[in-house]
C-alpha cells in the first residue's frame, strides 16, 4: 500500500528527513513513532500530498504522489494532529460538504455521511454545530472526514491528543475496527495504544528510521527485554559481585535497602536470554533468603527510548 524508497526532505539547508525507505503492506495497522522534531509530522505530510519531497519515490496503491497526486488522494484518508474543521457548520452540514469536495458521487453522499457518523459515533451529535462540540466529539469530526470517501488508506497524526482515557479508548477501539477494512499509518505519543492497536512499529529518529519490527519484537531486544526484578536479605555489594559475574548477565542496578537487610535489584540479561535460572542458583549457592525473583516486562516505552536517546 505504502512504498518509500530514499525519501528526505529539506527546509533551508536543514534536512528534516534524511533518505529513509519503509513500506507498508495492504491491510496492516502501522505505528509511526518518534520523538518531537524527529521528521514524523513532515513524512506524513509528504505522503498525503500536503508536501512535496526533496528527493526520493512514494508510491500509495500503486500510484506516484508526485506525478499521480490526484488518485493519491483519492485513495487517502489525512487526519493532521490538529484537526481543520469549520467550527459555524453543523456536524452533517460539514460531512456533507467534505464529501462533495471529495468528489463522493452524488448519490452515495448521504450513505456514506451515515456511515462514518454510525462508525464515529456521531449519530446524536449530527445537528449541532462543531464549535459547541467537546474536544474528544471534534476529534471524532476530523476522523470521520478523512473517512468519508471510503479511502484505501488511513494517516492518522495524533488523533487521541487532547483526550481524557475514555475518549482515547473509544479512538482506540474505532481504529482496531478500521483496520478490518483500511491499512492504517498511526502516529501517536500514547505508546500503550501503539502496543494495543498496532501490528507492525516503525521508529523515526533524527529524519532516519531507527527500527521496523512488531512492538513484542522491539521490547524483547532491548535492554530491559530481559531483566529480572530480584529481592534478597544480603549486602548490595555481594549481589552485585556475583551476578555481574554470569555469563548472560549485562548489567546490575540495585536499589536502595527495602526493609531492614533486605536488598532490591534489578539484573538486566542479554537481548533475549532468560536468565532468572541462573540468578536462582547464585541466590541458592549463597543461602540467601529469598523474597522475590520476577522476570520485568519490557515495554515499549524503554524501546522508545532506547533507540532514539541520544
Amino acid at each position: 500500500m505504502i512504498e518509500v524508497e530514499n525519501l528526505s526532505k529539506s527546509y533551508s539547508g536543514f534536512r528534516a528527513v534524511q533518505g529513509i525507505s519503509f513500506h507498508v503492506n495492504k491491510g496492516e495497522i502501522v505505528g509511526f513513532l518518534g520523538p518531537n522534531g524527529a521528521g514524523k509530522s513532515t513524512t506524513m505530510k509528504i505522503l498525503s500530498g500536503y508536501l512535496p519531497p526533496t528527493d526520493g519515490k512514494i508510491r500509495i496503491a500503486g500510484y506516484d504522489v508526485v506525478t499521480d497526486s490526484i488518485e493519491v488522494r483519492k485513495r487517502i484518508g489525512y487526519m493532521p494532529e490538529n484537526v481543520p474543521l469549520y467550527t459555524d457548520m453543523r456536524v452533517n452540514e460539514f460531512l456533507r460538504f467534505r464529501a462533495e469536495l471529495k468528489k463522493v458521487e452524488r448519490k452515495r453522499i448521504k450513505e456514506r455521511v451515515e456511515t462514518v457518523k454510525e462508525l464515529c459515533n456521531l449519530k446524536d451529535v449530527g445537528s449541532k454545530i462543531i464549535g459547541t462540540l467537546s474536544k474528544g466529539y471534534r476529534q471524532r469530526v476530523g476522523l470521520a472526514d478523512a473517512m468519508v470517501h471510503d479511502p484505501d488508506l488511513l494517516i492518522l497524526d495524533e488523533p487521541t491528543i487532547g483526550l481524557d482515557p475514555n475518549q482515547i479508548r473509544s479512538v482506540r477501539d474505532l481504529i482496531k475496527d478500521l483496520g478490518k477494512h483500511h491499512t492504517i499509518l498511526l502516529s501517536t505519543h500514547i505508546l500503550s495504544e501503539v502496543e494495543l492497536s498496532c501490528s507492525r512499529v516503525l521508529v523515526i529518529n533524527h529524519g532516519k528510521i531507527e527500527a521496523s519490527d512488531t512492538p513484542a519484537n522491539l521490547t524483547r531486544l532491548v535492554r530491559g527485554g530481559g531483566s529480572i526484578l530480584l529481592e534478597v536479605k544480603a549486602p548490595a555489594l555481594d549481589i552485585t559481585t556475583k551476578m555481574e559475574v554470569l555469563p548472560n548477565v549485562e548489567d546490575v542496578e540495585i536499589t536502595l535497602p527495602t526493609d531492614g537487610d533486605w536488598t532490591q535489584a534489578k539484573i538486566f540479561g542479554k537481548p533475549g536470554v532468560d536468565i532468572r535460572e541462573e540468578v536462582y542458583d547464585v541466590v541458592r549457592a549463597n543461602n540467601w533468603p529469598l523474597r522475590e525473583l520476577a522476570r520485568v516486562k519490557a515495554t515499549l516505552e524503554e524501546a522508545f527510548v532506547e533507540l532514539t536517546q541520544d
